[in-house]
């Protein structure tokens, strides 16, 4: 488990629901809302029985000791590359796309599988070079965990009650940057792909996406940034009636994510096509560029040129 940065304690929590915990030391976890969901789990199911994360590296060498005690990881590391040779894997636990590329590269090299914290990549620049990691046979990994929320589940199941969908709204937090993907995640697995444009409306506090598909249905994405209270619900309007999700399971929605990433692990096969995720990218991207140029409408094949080797 390589990273940790302000705003994101990935390292406490995925550690936790592979390892298991120390309930007193992760009592001390600088994110509450942490212990609080391992803690309503059933006494001594927090574990993945078929894995270990064995060693741990923190950008802030000091926070390391605290997250190895509450997350019962054996080993703490001076470098992240010091884990080559010891680990069958390795997980970039930060959500700062823009750094992505320096952080996963001496494991790529080395042939390990990665994981990377969403998102992947928040640059043209960054994505060209994961893409030709992946073509050269390189094992990455990357997503939100509300891809693998259950009320994703349910709700796909039952789209065909509410006829031809028209809009879909889903409401995210903090940055377009940083928390975009939280959104455009699930939403992609509700529209699938064929995006064609965004445009990103930005003022102080908040920012609107509003994204074309070819299907014909639009969808908008407000991004607020003191919206934690509000994130994660998504509306989706069709001819027939309208539907409301609102995701709230975080532990199951992050250990539906780390059996995904151990399942691709073992097998080499993944969980879904990279190409969705240079897509979520390149939407990403794209958003970036329109908020940088006047908020215009800027059309997803103005990016792809710029991605190509």
């Amino acid at each position: 488990m390589l990273g940790m940065i302000p705003g994101n304690g990935h390292p406490y929590s995925w550690s936790a629901i592979v390892n298991g915990f120390d309930p007193a030391a992760m009592a001390r976890c600088p994110y509450p809302v942490i212990p609080v969901y391992l803690g309503a789990q059933p006494p001594g199911s927090v574990r993945i029985p078929s894995a270990q994360v064995t060693h741990l590296w923190t950008d802030t060498p000091a926070e390391a000791a605290d997250v190895a005690a509450a997350a019962l990881i054996p080993n703490i590391v001076k470098q992240p590359e010091d884990v080559i040779g010891q680990v069958d894997a390795v997980m970039i636990a930060t959500d700062d796309g823009f750094d992505h590329t320096r952080r996963a590269r001496p494991f790529i090299e080395a042939g390990l599988p990665v994981f990377v914290d969403k998102p992947l990549a928040t640059s043209v620049e960054e994505l060209r070079t994961f893409m030709a990691w992946e073509r050269a046979g390189a094992r990455i990994l990357s997503s939100s965990g509300l891809r693998y929320a259950a009320e994703l589940d349910a709700c796909i199941a039952r789209l065909g009650d509410l006829g031809e969908l028209r809009w879909v709204t889903g409401v995210t937090c903090k940055t377009w940057e940083r928390y975009g993907i939280h959104l455009l995640e699930p939403l992609y697995r509700i529209v699938g792909p064929g995006f064609e444009s965004i445009r990103l409306e930005s003022r102080p506090g908040l920012e609107v996406a509003h994204l074309v598909h070819r299907s014909g249905v639009q969808l908008t994405v407000p991004v607020i940034m003191d919206g934690g209270k509000s994130f994660g619900t998504i509306l989706l309007c069709g001819t027939n009636g309208h539907a409301t999700v609102r995701f709230g399971d975080t532990y199951t929605n992050f250990r539906r994510q780390l059996l995904s990433f151990l399942g691709f692990v073992r097998t080499g096969r993944s969980p879904y096509p990279f190409s969705e995720t240079v897509e979520l990218m390149t939407l990403l991207i794209a958003g970036l560029t329109s908020r940088n140029e006047g908020s215009r409408r800027v059309e997803l094949t103005e990016i792809h040129p710029l991605l190509q080797p």
